[in-house]
């Protein structure tokens, strides 16, 4: 406890240094704390962009069944950002209004993942991890790498792999049950997309196989989807892009994937890294689309590695972890109080999401050692002298021991004491249905794909007029039999590395599939 003690007093002259009168900026600009009993309200700043939007509030009925969303119209909680203006990403003259999707919520309980080793199952990725995600909200895992963020999130979402094994309960909607297919939508890190077809055309397509039902309502599915991730403007244009047109950016492409889970219309929505790869300006649209969906009642779960400030106002809770174990879990503001009550403030000048990494990402220690080396010939580097491992442990016993512990354990259990609605299966596309619709997609694809059709179409004719050539005038003697099976092999064996030369663009449509 000693030294505990002293790191926590250290960063907090370190942290107290950073925040000093000379260097604030006024306090009514911006604020990260709130009082207790006091409306929960988004961090704000003087320079952060406006959006409007409405804050979803989940109440659990006691004596109920199910739990209700109701929206109510927010004020602008962000202005401008470098004296411009950010908008909401617009909907298209004619579009209608987004849909109201049933939400369903999700709830974790003393959540243990193991992975299997060279002999048994010994490396524990997730230990004892307990939280929820309510219909209308964003719930985001937080870590630094190699933390547990996606093997808890695969876990909760029942795609774990076969190496990995799950202790724990999870329920939906208060019962201990699988999600059906078409009932969730899980978007993985990195997807592969087709580049030879539009946004429209790809999304169109994944409806097709995926869903029952007729045509036109595919049709309407798919316009929902490219309307609720903001991709009008790019739904005629071509994913990869052609000859000298270049593709889609890349937070576009992200866009595609996740309006892809989209068109299943789920209740439930995981998301892997949604910000990967994404600039400040990318991930931010993101988040806002993101919270716009939220709104219209779907669940939404993702994880994160590290968020600029304005992205992090938008988050509604908070699971934090390191090295598996749950450092904390509840609203987003709660969790800066939570650093603060541990001995750990967040210096005014530093985003959030930096120092919850800064504090608990164990990488760091190693920046230490090199620091304390150069400590003597290019001054001080206190403000980077804590050690990590201590840090993770206060904030550990400093959140089991706290209120914030206890109120997520009595909200699991309202959740979880009656059932709510079942989530039902939404069926799938027959098996004629799906042959037809890869027959004809591949179809599309080759006659687009020139490195792959027409120039191999070129080769083949090539080969004719030089195997006819050749072989030509060989009349009708006994003696010409032997040459006439040297001529089929030829042809059989070069028709034959040209069909092998197209195997890794076929590899690459199976995965889309």
């Amino acid at each position: 406890m000693e030294e505990i003690q002293s790191q926590s007093d250290n960063y907090r002259s370190s942290s107290s240094s950073a925040s000093s009168p000379a260097s604030r900026v006024p306090s009514s600009n911006f604020f990260y704390l709130r009082k207790p009993g006091s409306l929960r309200q988004p961090i704000s700043f003087e320079d952060s962009p406006e959006w409007e939007d409405t804050d979803v509030e989940v109440r659990v009925e006691e004596g109920g069944d199910s739990i209700n969303a109701a929206t109510t119209p927010a004020s602008p909680s962000l202005s401008k950002l470098n004296s411009g203006s950010l908008p909401s990403p617009p909907l298209p003259e004619g579009a209608a209004v987004a849909r109201k999707i049933a939400g369903a919520s999700v709830v974790w309980k003393d959540l243990t993942v193991t992975i299997k080793g060279k002999r048994r199952y010994s490396d524990k990725v997730v230990k004892s991890s307990n939280g929820y995600a309510l219909p209308g909200t964003m719930t985001v895992i937080m870590g630094p790498a190699k933390s547990g963020k996606s093997t808890l999130l695969r876990a909760i979402a029942g795609r774990l792999p076969h190496s990995a094994r799950m202790y724990g309960e999870v329920f939906v909607n208060g019962a201990k049950s699988e999600m059906p297919y078409g009932s969730y939508g899980f978007v993985e890190r990195e997807t592969t997309l087709i580049g030879s077809l539009t946004v429209r055309e790809y999304l169109y397509y994944s409806a097709l196989l995926q869903l029952p039902g007729f045509f036109c309502q595919r049709k309407n599915v798919v316009e929902d989807a490219i309307h609720a991730m903001s991709l009008s403007d790019y739904a005629n244009k071509l994913i990869g892009g052609h000859c000298y047109m270049k593709g889609l950016p890349c937070g576009e492409r992200r866009r595609v994937r996740i309006a892809r889970e989209l068109v299943m219309r789920p209740h439930v929505l995981f998301i892997d890294e949604p910000l990967y790869h994404l600039d400040s300006v990318s991930a931010l649209l993101m988040m806002v689309t993101l919270k716009k969906l939220a709104s219209t009642g779907c669940t939404l779960l993702f994880t994160i590695n590290q968020s600029s400030t304005e992205v992090f106002g938008l988050f509604d809770r908070i699971c934090l972890l390191s090295n598996g174990n749950t450092l904390f879990f509840g609203e987003t503001l709660a969790c800066l109080q939570h650093f603060s009550n541990a001995g750990f403030p967040c210096p005014i000048m530093q985003s959030p999401s930096d120092h919850f990494l800064r504090a608990i990402n164990t990488d760091f220690d190693r920046i230490i050692a090199m620091c304390k080396s150069w400590q003597d010939d290019h001054g001080d580097f206190s403000s980077v002298n804590m050690d990590t491992a201590v840090a993770i442990r206060t904030l550990e016993a400093t959140y089991q021991s706290s209120a914030d512990a206890a109120a997520v354990e009595t909200m699991i259990l309202r959740l979880t004491e009656k059932e709510g609605p079942f989530l039902k299966s939404k069926g799938k596309a027959s098996s004629a249905t799906r042959v037809a619709v890869l027959t004809w997609r591949s179809l599309l694809i080759m006659s687009r794909e020139w490195k792959y059709y027409w120039l191999r179409l070129i080769l083949c004719m090539i080969l004719t007029l030089c195997v006819g050539t050749v072989f030509s005038g060989l009349g009708h003697s006994l003696s010409s039999v032997v040459t006439r099976v040297a001529a089929i092999f030829v042809f059989v064996s070069f028709n034959s590395l040209l069909n092998i030369a197209g195997v890794p663009a076929l590899m690459k449509e199976i995965k889309v599939s």
